[in-house]
């Protein structure tokens, strides 16, 4: 059970820093921290508002957030890891199906390019929703992964 949280924990950080890489991606380049401040920024600005008043990096943010918040809960062995990834999950979709309706309004720009990989048009399903899918999936594995075992105690031992 060990080596399953330690796999879903690598996967769910793994999953995080792929979302955070456009944010991060200037400042591992090389570039000055100036440049790469303003490189960032204009990252983070390039979606747009979402559902007419969320600006897309907060939902982005928040996502890259809960993940790694998950991932270090379930790592600790906490059982609520799953309501953070969750969270994270829930705040990814909204994000993911909002860029989705969009349409190449903000296709260029910010975490647009996340809905919609150019290397995917050969599935035979939409890539946000098989990627929405296989973020179910690992959310069932940190659910199970988070899980404790409970040994049954005979009378008489002590409970710690």
């Amino acid at each position: 059970m060990k080596l399953l949280r330690f796999v879903v924990v690598a996967a769910v950080l793994a999953y995080a820093g792929w979302l955070a890489w456009p944010f991060l991606s200037p400042f591992i380049e090389g570039a000055g921290p100036e440049t790469a401040t303003l490189r960032a920024g204009a990252e983070a600005q390039g979606g747009g508002e979402l559902f007419g008043f969320l600006p897309s990096w907060a939902l982005w943010a928040g996502a890259i957030g809960l993940y790694v918040i998950s991932a270090l809960m379930l790592g600790a062995g906490n059982s609520k890891a799953a309501v953070a990834y969750f969270l994270a999950f829930l705040a990814d979709a909204a994000l993911r199906v909002a860029l989705d309706h969009q349409g190449g309004e903000a296709a260029g720009a910010g975490p647009a390019t996340m809905s919609a990989p150019a290397a995917a048009s050969s599935l035979p399903m939409d890539p946000v929703y098989l990627t929405l899918g296989v973020l179910v999936v690992l959310g069932v594995l940190v659910v199970i992964a988070g899980r404790r075992i409970r040994r049954p105690r005979t009378p008489g031992q002590f409970a710690y």
